[in-house]
């Protein structure tokens, strides 16, 4: 037999189930809106530690392609190739920098990656030469020379007042070793780089001019361009003249150093 419907209630009520509420309030959308933070600074500490990393240019060794203050973009995951400027970390005392003190609140963006990286310990220069590559300077037009091919750095070279300074004033003669790369700043009056540290002193147990290489395993990773300030907003690509440089030969376990200023 069928069941009585329920009596309707006086008072206009019914037996319906209720839909849960939302919580409301101001500590509901507190909640909500940490939450989402929480997910946003998790979210960037990844793509930071993974992917991608500002930096900020501290110098004028790379001008005028970077200028000082330049927030740059490096690119953890990709490969970087013959021409590319890459940050690297110093690879044996190429800085005399004093450390730079920053505040706990700074240290903690700089970790989630909301700001750009203020270490003192990571240098950006071009790529020149990479393992089993001859580089040398000069050629008898004053150029540098990779593998036998003379490099028209006019696109990337400082330049001031119209006038352009020279590839190198200094003469070198070297084969890049095997898992190490020879790097040069675009503004060659103003950057320590590959060239002056041919000259460094090593122990007894090292090979006269091996400081002047920067190992693989110290480099960052390619510049992609430069995300600030917006009026210098660019984005990098590989100089034209560098497609002209053919493959090297085999990288020698040590450097070769025919040549050096010193």
């Amino acid at each position: 037999m069928s069941q009585p419907a329920a009596a309707p209630d006086p008072n206009g009520a019914t037996d319906k189930p209720k839909k849960p509420q939302r919580k409301q309030g101001f500590f509901g959308f507190l909640g909500e809106f940490a939450l989402i933070v929480l997910i946003a600074l998790v979210i960037s500490a990844l793509i930071r530690s993974f992917l991608v990393q500002l930096f900020i240019i501290p110098s004028a060794s790379m001008e005028n392609t970077l200028a000082i203050g330049d927030r740059v973009v490096v690119v953890k995951t990709a490969s970087y190739h013959r021409g590319d400027v890459v940050v690297f970390k110093d690879p044996d005392n190429w800085l005399e920098s004093t450390p730079v003190s920053v505040g706990p609140v700074r240290e903690v963006f700089e970790f989630l990656g909301i700001a750009p990286a203020s270490s003192t310990d990571h240098l950006v220069k071009r790529v020149i030469g990479v393992p089993g590559d001859h580089v040398r300077c000069c050629t008898a037009t004053g150029q540098i020379a990779v593998n036998g091919v003379a490099l028209d750095e006019r696109s990337y070279l400082y330049s001031a007042n119209g006038v352009q300074v020279r590839p190198s004033d200094i003469n070198f003669d070297v084969v890049v070793p095997a898992g190490e790369v020879f790097v040069l700043g675009d503004n060659r009056s103003d950057s320590r780089d590959s060239r002056y540290h041919l000259c460094d002193a090593v122990g007894a147990n090292q090979t006269p001019g091996q400081n002047a290489f920067v190992p693989e395993s110290d480099i960052t990773g390619p510049v992609v361009g430069i995300a600030m300030p917006f009026d210098r907003l660019t984005r990098f690509h590989i100089p034209a003249s560098f497609a002209s440089v053919p493959a090297p030969g085999p990288a020698p376990a040590t450097p070769v150093v025919t040549e050096k200023p010193c």
